[in-house]
């Protein structure tokens, strides 16, 4: 018998097939026999390569190649603290994508924890305490209310059993379970006479018939999924891959052209290599992957004060260019416990709150709320943060606080009316009925079983009145209209006969409903609209049913609200694939009934449409997809520890708005990495640029490959990385996304490189040119030219502070590193100037007055001249 075929079976067809004896067990010998050919039942952690290779593997990309050659190049250079410091750089990328990597065997093991470790196994007919790791098919297994369930299995015999299955379905109420078999094609989610290992007993208890354990459980199914699922790159991470392929390629090209043009020109070929080598060593980012890695830290830091935590430095930057978000509802647009809502008295209504309905002076309205404390299996225990807090079933807990909200003391009144007689409830009866002290009861059940035994109902000065069904019906029509989950609550009149006896004979008053839900989040909805205004998708994925998914998408404004809105079921996702499944998840927004695999369609659906993707989840069902995710991102308070491990980011708050406030803080954290690339690019482009011009013209270099190293080196860390601390731009969130296939040099940063690279060339050529024609050494002459190159850098930072906007009009917070990094660099270049021993390691020499005016001249000329290009076209874009 197939494991997943068991729910199909009879009780007793599925023992035969599993050759065990019903309500005996196994043999402690067969049990034996078993295990040893199935092994133990726990989820095992396949091993990855090892740790010399995986750090090896770190050093499989572009961008480290990048990094290597120009540590190469310092050494060749003699340069051992510059080639020391980019090789140090190399470990520290290395050692983080190490850490990261390890993530997906920390998920397994989390996978492997919330597994229990011993549970109540019958052998022989004699039932003992097992570690849960000897648990075979064919075991009968016994549980009760609290009990974590072991392994996947077959109810054999179920007494008010309910299991709560949100981890693993997501459905935020627990499941009724029964013994009776149910079609082959029903859903995992609607497998009532299943159980499933990780999942929760919420009430009653029952026997189980292990069908399977280990790796063969649905728990071991996602973890194939979650071990199968290989990380997406981020946006980040493949523009820069990219990036670095395309500058590597640029580079060699170039340094080639350049030697080989110097020797068609008879020039020597030492002074060739040294042209070659300060063209690499120009062209070549050194400051770039620590820039990069800095930035992203800054957000993070920023993110962690926003409540969402980052355990993966590339994920700041990709929610700031998430096109959508595929939200769980259970504990993330809602807040994961039912609560009752509404309450009317008899079928009069209206409609009430809480506490309306506790301020009103209604005796209905009141007998309704003690009605929903005294019958009731939950036990009350006094208070925490100021609320009464219950222990049991999530609906009956939920009667309590909805009495206590309405000023009512459950603790008190269990006390006064002592519970003498009872009728539990049951899946088919769906109602129950108590009696208590002084002969008064109450039934509270299903809104059809109660009203079609009432006779009367009380009205508001608890006087009785013939029921009036009509209405009460269409009130109960209009609750669950809003997504509501409606139970009706009658007294037991006074009589003789056993509880259910009285109850069947028809002797209640209707007393009135309560409506609950898991109610959304105070500040979902908000959190929802900020991110449709700001161009980002929201689509709710729930393993919840189409109903509440309609209804709690439009109290949060996923979609509107309104007759018709269109949900897509796990069924109706089995029967979609390739083109016509990413034209109906481009269209909807609500998926409900959605298994773990469906999930993890849903996200490859979406990346495969070209969206850069969010995920958020906290179940163990949700870590495949969270993993696959461009960012998965993980609920800290409510998540599991295996949707944690597999995510990029965590919200400590398990709120969506956090999410929200993410993702502005990774739009700011990409503007400032565009800002550092617009800025540090056009002076590597530069440099190379003033080699070549100086081959192709036959004159010495006008800086040294010594020179530009200093140059690159400290004004990378110096002066870039202020931009790590630019505050976030006005009006950030009411831009749309950005293009996922934009690069990351797009055609207006291109052309502002191009723009001050050649303002660089022009002014260092022409200042060395200009220092040896006034009389200057060569060594004075390169200094001046570093000099101009430092000045118009400094100039440049400031202009970048915006890359659009003019700054001399636009309202910019305040960046607290800016001036003193300027104050330490001009310092810094003075020790360059003038030092002796600098003199000596760079080859500059000491410059008059003159030389500096010069350089800040030109630094003033290039300000302008960029700002002038962004108002030009700023007027070109608003034509």
């Amino acid at each position: 018998m197939a494991a997943g075929e068991a729910h199909t079976l009879s009780v007793d067809e599925v023992a035969s097939a599993l050759t065990t004896a019903p309500g005996r067990g196994l043999g402690d010998a067969e049990a034996a026999e078993r295990l040893a050919a199935s092994g133990p039942n726990s989820l095992a952690v396949t091993g990855g390569p090892g740790v010399v290779r995986r750090l090896i593997g770190q050093l499989h990309n572009p961008l480290i190649y990048v990094l290597l050659v120009a540590a190469a190049v310092s050494a060749a250079l003699g340069e051992g603290v510059d080639a020391v410091v980019i090789g140090g750089v190399v470990v520290v990328n290395m050692l983080v994508g190490y850490v990261q990597e390890s993530r997906a065997q920390r998920a397994l093991e989390a996978l492997s924890r919330i597994v229990p470790t011993e549970t109540t196994v019958v052998r022989a007919g004699v039932a003992r305490r097992l570690p849960v790791e000897d648990l075979v098919p064919g075991d009968l297994v016994r549980l009760t209310a609290g009990d974590r369930v072991p392994a996947d299995g077959r109810i054999a015999d179920a007494r008010l059993l309910e299991a709560d299955e949100s981890a693993l379905t997501g459905e935020s109420e627990p499941a009724a379970k029964h013994t009776d078999r149910l079609p082959s094609g029903t859903l995992l989610a609607d497998r009532a006479n299943m159980l499933y290992s990780g999942t929760v007993v919420a009430r009653g208890s029952g026997e189980l018939l292990v069908t399977a354990t280990g790796t063969r459980t649905q728990l071991g199914e996602i973890q194939r999924l979650v071990a199968a699922t290989e990380p997406e790159a981020t946006p980040l991470t493949r523009k820069l891959a990219r990036f670095a392929r395309w500058l590597t390629l640029a580079i060699v090209v170039v340094a080639a052209l350049t030697f080989g043009v110097g020797l068609a020109r008879g020039l020597p070929v030492a002074d060739m290599f040294t042209a070659a080598v300060a063209l690499a060593v120009g062209a070549i980012p050194e400051g770039l992957p620590a820039a990069v890695s800095i930035v992203l830290a800054i957000g993070v830091v920023r993110m962690s004060r926003r409540k969402a935590v980052v355990r993966h430095l590339p994920a700041v930057e990709t929610l700031g260019s998430t096109t959508v978000i595929c939200t769980d509802k259970t504990g993330t647009l809602t807040e994961n416990r039912m609560t009752v809502t509404a309450l009317a008295a008899g079928s009069r209504g209206p409609v009430l709150g809480v506490r309306e309905a506790g301020a009103a002076q209604d005796e209905a309205l009141r007998q309704t709320l003690l009605a929903g404390v005294l019958c009731n299996d939950a036990e009350p225990r006094g208070t925490a943060d100021g609320r009464r807090v219950a222990a049991g079933d999530p609906t009956e807990t939920a009667l309590h606080r909805s009495a206590a909200g309405a000023g009512l003391d459950p603790v008190a009144l269990r006390d006064r009316h002592l519970r003498w007689d009872v009728l539990p409830f049951t899946s088919e009866r769906r109602l129950m009925g108590t009696v208590h002290t002084g002969n008064v009861g109450y039934v509270k059940g299903a809104v059809e079983e109660v009203l079609a035994r009432c006779g009367s109902e009380l009205d508001a000065r608890g006087l009785r009145a013939p029921v009036d069904r009509v209405s009460a019906r269409h009130l109960h029509g209009a609750l669950v209209d809003r997504g509501l989950r409606v139970l009706a609550f009658a007294r037991i009149e006074p009589g003789t006969g056993s509880v259910a006896e009285r109850i069947e004979r028809g002797d209640l008053t209707l007393l009135g409903f309560q409506a609950m839900q898991d109610p959304p989040r105070e500040d979902a909805a908000a959190a929802v609209r900020a991110c449709h205004d700001a161009g980002i998708e929201v689509k709710m994925i729930t393993g919840d049913h189409a109903g509440t998914a309609r209804s709690v998408g439009a109290a949060v404004s996923v979609v509107e609200a309104g007759p018709g809105i269109p949900v897509l079921t796990g069924a109706d996702l089995e029967r979609l694939h390739g083109d016509r499944l990413d034209a109906a998840v481009g269209r909807t927004a609500l998926f409900a009934r959605v298994s773990p695999e469906q999930k993890l369609r849903l996200v490859r659906s979406l990346l495969r449409q070209g969206h850069v993707v969010a995920m958020t989840g906290d179940g163990v069902n949700d870590a495949p997809a969270l993993r696959q995710a461009d960012i998965g991102v993980a609920m800290g308070r409510g998540g599991t520890d295996a949707a944690r491990q597999a995510a990029d980011m965590v919200l400590v708050d398990d709120r969506f708005a956090s999410i929200e406030s993410a993702v502005e803080e990774g739009r700011g954290v990409f503007d400032n990495l565009r800002k550092f690339l617009a800025w540090t690019l056009p002076t590597n482009v530069g440099e190379g640029l003033v080699v070549v011009a100086a081959v192709l013209a036959g004159v010495g270099l006008p800086i040294l490959p010594v020179q530009i190293l200093w140059i690159n080196m400290t004004t990378a860390v110096l002066l870039g990385l202020t931009m790590a601390f630019e505050p976030r731009e006005p009006g950030i969130m009411s831009r749309p996304p950005r293009p996922p296939r934009q690069p990351l040099l797009t055609a207006g940063l291109l052309r502002r490189i191009c723009l001050v690279s050649a303002l660089l060339l022009g002014a260092a050529f022409l200042t060395y040119e200009w220092e040896l024609g006034a009389g200057a050494s060569p060594d004075e002459a390169r200094t001046s030219a570093v000099a101009v190159f430092v000045a118009v850098q400094i100039a440049y930072l400031i202009s970048c502070r915006t890359l659009d906007a003019t700054v001399l009009t636009t309202r910019l917070g305040r960046n607290p590193v800016l001036v003193p990094s300027v104050a330490a660099m001009v310092g810094l270049q003075l020790l360059f100037t003038y030092l002796p021993g600098m003199n000596v390691l760079f080859g500059t020499a000491p410059i008059g007055i003159a030389a500096w005016l010069r350089a800040l001249g030109i630094a003033a000329l290039a300000f302008a001249v960029v700002e002038a290009d962004k108002l030009l076209w700023a007027v070109l874009r608003r034509r």
